[in-house]
């Protein structure tokens, strides 16, 4: 199977702590088309960790991949092999978290300094499996030359096969700056990736860093092949609203927020009745209504009264019926 440039034309990062079951089952109910990543799994996680835990998904969350961290070829095979039996759509490395405890472990963004094993490891991951294999990583970390750094990694998992790039547009540096500040510090540089898209046109590539909503999308795809939007489509998940409309030319799954909730109402009662509790769905829902007058309402009720041990659908109500609906958006597209 090979991945088509369409299938990245939209995706939502995945998240360490955010991008769960829960939360990949709400944006589903947003966008139809989107295309959903699971936090970053380690190697040693899925070979030995409770797999349905970690790795298990629902069908309507379908396209969805995983996200792997790791630099042992062979583990990476097995745990590749494992997701794509599992059913996920998609094997995606990560080259790109900065964090001390990725360092430790040697993969992640330190990987932008070995090239050479980033091509390793994706050729073992192709061979295992026949589902598209991905690479998500920076533009460089620390004193590395963006176009060079980018270049190799790019020339040594090319000729592997590799099915796309996932690009953040910024540097990661490694030694001064807490994961959170690499988010946001280093500059972002989204020319680079264009020129990597100009230089390597038959390459799926995906542009990923500093993106706040649809319409800045609509604009960056016509320049590389998709974005993925990270925190905005968590912090303000009702942008995803207009991912089907200005990105697919199709209509989304929900009219509005409280369509949505309408939709997503059986997945929590499913999930209620297998023991979970609300706030495991609701806390991953917090930002829908922002700018509506009676969100911070909504956001409170949730955050004391949907703690509670027994909160159940009828909380979940009560919180919605806090904002207004009366208030109207601007239409997607329409310049604000």
């Amino acid at each position: 199977m090979t991945l088509i440039a369409r299938d990245l034309r939209f995706s939502v990062a995945p998240m360490m702590d955010w991008t769960d079951r829960q939360c990949r089952a709400f944006h589903r109910v947003l966008s139809a088309r989107a295309r959903l990543y699971t936090e970053m799994v380690t190697t040693g996680a899925v070979l030995h960790g409770d797999r349905e835990r970690l790795l298990g998904f629902s069908e309507a969350e379908h396209p969805v991949a995983l996200q792997l961290g790791g630099s042992d070829p062979v583990a990476l095979a097995a745990s590749a092999r494992i997701g794509a039996d599992l059913g996920y759509d998609e094997i995606n490395l990560n080259v790109g978290c900065p964090s001390d405890r990725v360092q430790e472990g040697r993969f992640g963004a330190c990987l932008m300094r070995e090239p050479g094993l980033v091509g390793v490891c994706v050729a073992a991951m192709k061979a295992a499996v026949s589902v598209p294999v991905t690479v998500k990583c920076r533009i460089g970390v620390d004193d590395q030359d963006p176009e060079a750094a980018l270049d190799a990694l790019v020339a040594a998992v090319k000729g592997t096969g590799v099915d796309g790039l996932v690009v953040h547009a910024r540097k990661a540096w490694l030694k001064g700056l807490s994961p959170k500040e690499n988010r946001d510090v280093p500059p972002l540089d989204y020319g680079r990736v264009v020129r990597l898209k100009a230089a390597h046109p038959e390459l799926p590539i995906a542009i990923n860093g500093g993106i706040t909503d649809i319409r800045q999308s609509v604009k960056l795809v016509d320049q590389v092949d998709g974005v993925m939007i990270g925190r905005a489509a968590y912090t303000d998940p009702a942008i995803l609203l207009d991912v089907d409309p200005l990105l697919f030319d199709e209509s989304a799954p929900a009219a509005d927020p409280f369509e949505a909730i309408d939709l997503f109402a059986p997945t929590i009662a499913q999930g209620l009745e297998g023991g979970l509790r609300l706030h495991a769905f609701t806390r991953h829902m917090l930002g829908l209504f922002n700018g509506r007058p009676g969100a911070r309402a909504f956001r409170r009720h949730l955050a004391t009264a949907g703690m509670a041990p027994d909160a159940g659908l009828a909380t979940l109500r009560e919180a919605v019926g806090k904002v207004s609906r009366d208030w109207q958006p601007l239409p997607a597209g329409q310049a604000a």
